[in-house]
Order: C-alpha cells, then sequence, then structure tokens
C-alpha cells in the first residue's frame, strides 16, 4: 500500500459570493494546483464533492466542468454526495485511489453555492439529506434534530446552557482572526442565550449560517511528494463510516455512530490514540454537534464535553485546541465544501501558518458529518517531520 501525502492547497474565502459555482470550484483548485509545482501532465483524476448544486443551481456535471476549465482534459473525474460530508468522501476515494497504486496525483475539490437562494428553497434542499419517509413525514428538521440532541444530553448529563453556549462564543472568537470566515465578530454567552428560538433549546447563534465557497487539495504518492513540495502533509489514518439514517432508530441521540466508526478505523490505520491529536477540525453544524463529537471522537468521557469548553480546555491555547478556525459556526457551512475546508485548515496548523496556530501541532484530525448522522469521514493528518 502506497502512503498518501497532501502536497497542496487552495481555498476560497466562505460567505456570500458572487461567483458561479463552477467559477468558485476553478478558484479553488487553480490556488491548490499553483500552491505546489505539479504540472497538470501530471494529475490522473479529479474528485469533487457537492451536494446541491443541482437542487439550488440547476447545475450537475461539475466534476468535468471544472476539471475542463483548469486545463486537466481528458481526467477521469467522480462527484461524490454524502450530504454534508460530501467532500469528505471525496477526499477518502481519491486517498484509496492513490493508496491501492491506482493513481499517483489526484486533485480533490469541494465546492458549494447557497446563499442566493430563498429561504423556503435552501431548506427543502438541505432537508433532502434526511430519510423522508421517516424523519421528513414528521417535519424533522436538522435544527429540530440536534434541538433533540441536545435537550437529551443536558437532561442525561446535567450541562448548563450557559456552558453549551461557550461552544458559539469560542468558535465566533477563533473565526474572528480567520480571513476565510463569514462571520468575524465574537458573541458572548449573554447574546446566545438572548438569541432568537430556533429549535428549542438550540438558538440563532448556536447554529451554523449557510454559505458558498470552495476549496481544494492535491494528494500525491508519498514516492513522489518530494518532486511537488518540501512540506508534505502525510495522512496518517482515514475513516468512513455510515450510522443511523433517522432520530428514531436511536438508542442514545447523544453518540452518533458514523462518528465512531470512522474515527476507529482512522485512528487504527494511524495506530495513534485520541491523546495523540493536537489539534481538531470537526462537525460543528450546531453547538450541540460539538460537544457530542468531541465525545463521539474520544477526546472527552460523556458527559464531559460541555463543561471541557466552558473551562477552556478546548480553546486555542487549551489541552486541546478544537475548530481554532471558526468551525463552522464561524466559518459559515457551505456543505460541499465543508469537508476539504475542514482539511485545509488543518493542514496550515500541521505546516505552522494559521492565523490561530497552536503550538508544536504535529497530528491534526478533521471530522465530517453527513445528515442525521448518516455518514461520516475522519481524517487524521501528520506534520512534514512524520513523512
Amino acid at each position: 500500500m502506497n502512503d498518501v501525502c497532501v502536497v497542496g492547497t487552495g481555498t476560497t474565502e466562505f460567505g456570500v459570493r458572487e461567483e458561479g459555482i463552477v467559477e468558485l470550484g476553478v478558484t479553488a483548485v487553480g490556488r491548490a494546483l499553483r500552491s505546489c509545482d505539479v504540472d497538470r501532465e501530471d494529475v490522473d483524476a479529479l474528485y469533487l464533492g457537492n451536494f446541491v448544486a443541482g437542487m439550488l443551481e440547476g447545475q450537475e456535471t461539475l466534476a468535468p466542468l471544472v476539471a475542463d476549465s483548469v486545463g486537466l482534459v481528458g481526467v477521469p473525474t467522480m462527484k461524490t454526495e454524502g450530504a454534508c460530508a460530501s467532500s469528505g468522501i471525496a477526499f477518502r476515494q481519491a486517498y484509496q485511489a492513490i493508496r491501492t497504486g491506482i493513481h499517483d496525483v489526484v486533485v480533490v475539490t469541494g465546492v458549494e453555492r447557497m446563499t442566493s437562494a430563498e429561504t423556503s428553497e435552501f431548506t427543502r434542499a438541505l432537508g433532502s439529506a434526511a430519510d423522508h419517509g421517516t424523519d421528513g413525514a414528521t417535519g424533522l428538521t436538522f435544527p429540530g434534530f440536534y434541538g433533540l440532541v441536545l435537550d437529551r444530553y443536558m437532561h442525561e448529563y446535567g450541562a448548563t446552557r450557559e456552558q453549551v453556549a461557550a461552544v458559539s462564543v469560542k468558535n465566533r472568537r477563533n473565526g474572528a482572526s480567520n480571513p476565510r470566515a463569514r462571520f468575524r465578530s465574537p458573541v458572548t454567552v449573554e447574546d446566545v442565550v438572548d438569541s432568537r428560538l430556533v429549535a428549542d433549546p438550540l438558538r440563532l447563534y448556536d447554529c451554523c449560517p449557510a454559505a458558498d465557497g470552495a476549496a481544494a487539495v492535491v494528494l500525491a504518492s508519498a514516492d513522489v511528494a518530494d518532486s511537488y513540495t518540501d512540506a508534505p502533509i502525510p495522512v496518517l489514518g482515514s475513516g468512513h463510516a455510515t450510522g443511523r439514517s433517522a432520530a428514531y432508530r436511536y438508542d442514545d441521540l447523544t453518540t452518533l455512530e458514523a462518528t465512531t466508526l470512522a474515527a476507529e478505523e482512522a485512528y487504527d490505520e494511524a495506530n495513534i490514540s485520541p491523546s495523540d491529536v493536537d489539534v481538531v477540525e470537526l462537525h460543528d453544524c450546531f453547538s450541540a454537534a460539538e460537544i457530542g463529537d468531541s465525545e463521539d471522537l474520544g477526546f472527552f468521557e460523556k458527559g464531559e464535553g460541555a463543561a471541557a469548553v466552558a473551562e477552556g480546555r478546548t480553546a486555542v491555547d487549551g489541552e486541546l485546541p478544537i475548530n481554532p478556525s471558526g468551525g463552522l459556526l464561524a466559518k459559515g457551512h457551505p456543505v460541499g465544501a465543508t469537508g476539504i475546508g475542514q482539511i485545509y485548515e488543518v493542514c496550515l496548523q500541521l505546516l505552522g501558518e494559521h492565523e490561530n496556530q497552536v503550538d508544536g501541532a504535529e497530528v491534526g484530525l478533521a471530522h465530517n458529518l453527513g445528515g442525521s448522522g448518516a455518514v461520516s469521514t475522519v481524517t487524521v493528518l501528520g506534520g512534514p517531520s512524520r513523512v
């Protein structure tokens, strides 16, 4: 099996963008290609993650359109879909293609454009990630699902509303210094708990914003990686798993097994434990999600995640920094681009180039989640010294 490295990265800012969806993808891929010395003739394939372009933009066939526009004519392309985990899955597929020797160099991108849609259209498109026969039939939305998760978590473990609000406070503080984030103004605990009710007990500042954006990476076999960069980022482990497709099928709403299974696979392949991880970008689509994810990924015991945030243990200078980019709560959530956007942020940390740099970061983890816990990917990356 071949070892695999990230040799190039590129992104757009996340937020309200004027460009079309193909142009966003072209910008991110072009920046990733220019960030390293990869000739287009060396690229064997392009993988693209996207979720709602067909519904909101009327534009499918995105992968070949982006490939053609950046001069990758003739290469095989693939579009992957897994709701909010679409580009995490694209990364996983490209990684496996190199690891098994099918390809040597692959471009992976994620792209989404959402803010130009009317709220009703946007809500209908995102709702298609739920099972229409079960959650959809009851009218359960994603804020409704995570409202149930948070209600159960506070009941089971005695977490306070102020502890949960600390997630949004931390991530908005981190996003304030990230030029790629949609929201760059901090909020207080009082701002969060007094904001508009969305799905009890979730309030407005507990929810991530929609966004437009794209991100891309160039993956290469470790055998050729040093031809393209002096600082390759090795992929130490990768996991991809599915979970329950509807809320009524969970015995415990506070644990999403897609995450626990994907994490177990990634940790095993990387031959590490959660305590070896130095920096994390995880799927905080809602404040409740960050708390549950941090426990499902093994960083805290069940019921301790909310207190850990409130005590500053997940701050940039804490024992385990989580979402120093600002996460989805501050960066925004262009769903098809989110997974690669998380990997982009982790790569900056491992290169020592992040605006909210974590001192001595040598192992980073990116966690991407789709639907009501239906699918998840976990990627473990190492610093250049680990090649």
